[in-house]
Parts: structure tokens; C-alpha cells; sequence
């Protein structure tokens, strides 16, 4: 088994829902509570990484989505 970089879940608030995306693999997800919203993630996430082929799962990593953390002042 390929080691999978560090991968990263981005949860924001739409309405009643949190919306819950890995930026590094383009899937996304959905839950009533931030808690559930991750969980959803991670396991949509897992099934991707379970059924994509090598190729599809390499094709994705080079989509060019990075997340960098951003180092700000502010006055």
C-alpha cells in the first residue's frame, strides 16, 4: 500500500449543514454538526481511497490543491 500524504478536511458552515471538503482529493461531504461533517469526510475520504485506482488516486494528489497555513500581522 502507497503511503497517502498528509490530507486535510476544510469544514464551513452553509445554512442548517456544514459542508466538509479534502481539498488535496476534491471529495466532499455533509453533516448537521461539525462532529458528524468530519465523520461523513473521513469516511468519504476512506471509500475513495478504497475504490480509485492508483492512477486515479495520483491524478487527484496533482490536481494542484495545496493547503498552506497562512502567517498574517495585523496591525
Amino acid at each position: 500500500m502507497k503511503k497517502i500524504p498528509s490530507l486535510t478536511a476544510v469544514i464551513e458552515k452553509e445554512g442548517k449543514w456544514y459542508v466538509a471538503t479534502c481539498p488535496e482529493l476534491g471529495v466532499a461531504s455533509q453533516g448537521r454538526t461539525l462532529k458528524e461533517a468530519h465523520a461523513m469526510v473521513q469516511e468519504a475520504v476512506s471509500l475513495f481511497l478504497e475504490s480509485a485506482s492508483p492512477e486515479e488516486i495520483k491524478r487527484s494528489l496533482a490536481r494542484g490543491a495545496k493547503v498552506k497555513k497562512l502567517e498574517m500581522a495585523h496591525a
